[in-house]
């Protein structure tokens, strides 16, 4: 029979399953967001939003998973960080889809018309952004802290892409009043990104605490 130190360490990776889990599916509602707006597409927007009741209900089953470990386990010191890391990494994931479901229904607010202006910032946010996620929870499961360091490093390159994206919006408005609707929604989406790359930022945060037992601010 397994010793209770092995069936805790079972659950506990168990646990980093249901994370990666909800952080792919978060993932891949952030993806088909963009994809909605870059094609204008109605029905994947819809779907997106759809979506955002199933990372709902991971976050409970995490939740209830955390209080069931704390309650039967009784883990201390590093342990009890880990299951408190979790409990607010699947916080910081929800939110994640939260914003991708915000993008999603701006697609539907937006008019059917060509953009004024290629989209190609927005898409590069979005790619540097779904890859601070992985990262970040990739760096959670293998405890990698050089890992973890690259995606708060990385929050720079989304914060200067916001703002150089931002002033070249406002100055489109300011030239043509025409784009204005249009700008203004594309000034969220920029914005949604930028409020993603903070809540992977503070999934970092989280795992270098839960290693070191130190905060660090980069």
């Amino acid at each position: 029979m397994a010793s209770p130190r092995t069936t805790f360490s079972q659950e506990l990776r168990e646990l980093d399953d249901q994370i990666l889990i909800m952080g792919k599916e978060a993932e891949s509602m952030l993806e088909n967001a963009l994809i909605a707006l870059a094609e204008q597409n109605l029905d994947l927007a819809h779907e997106t939003i759809n979506h955002d009741d199933i990372v709902d209900d991971m976050r409970f089953s995490i939740e209830k998973k955390c209080i069931e470990l704390i309650a039967t386990q009784h883990p201390k010191a590093k342990d009890l960080r880990r299951i408190f890391a979790a409990i607010a990494i699947a916080s910081d994931v929800e939110r994640v889809a939260d914003y991708s479901v915000d993008i999603a229904k701006i697609v539907r607010r937006l008019p059917d018309k060509p953009f004024f202006k290629p989209l190609i910032d927005i898409p590069k946010m979005e790619r540097a952004v779904a890859k601070m996620l992985r990262e970040g929870l990739e760096g959670f499961v293998s405890r990698d802290l050089d890992l973890i360091k690259k995606v708060l490093l990385s929050d720079d390159e989304i914060d200067a892409l916001y703002e150089m994206l931002h002033d070249e919006l406002v100055d489109f408005m300011k030239r043509d009043p025409s784009t204005i609707d249009q700008a203004v929604q594309l000034l969220f989406v920029s914005r949604y990104l930028e409020r993603i790359a903070d809540h992977i930022t503070n999934i970092g945060e989280r795992v270098f605490y839960v290693e070191t037992g130190q905060v660090i601010k980069m």
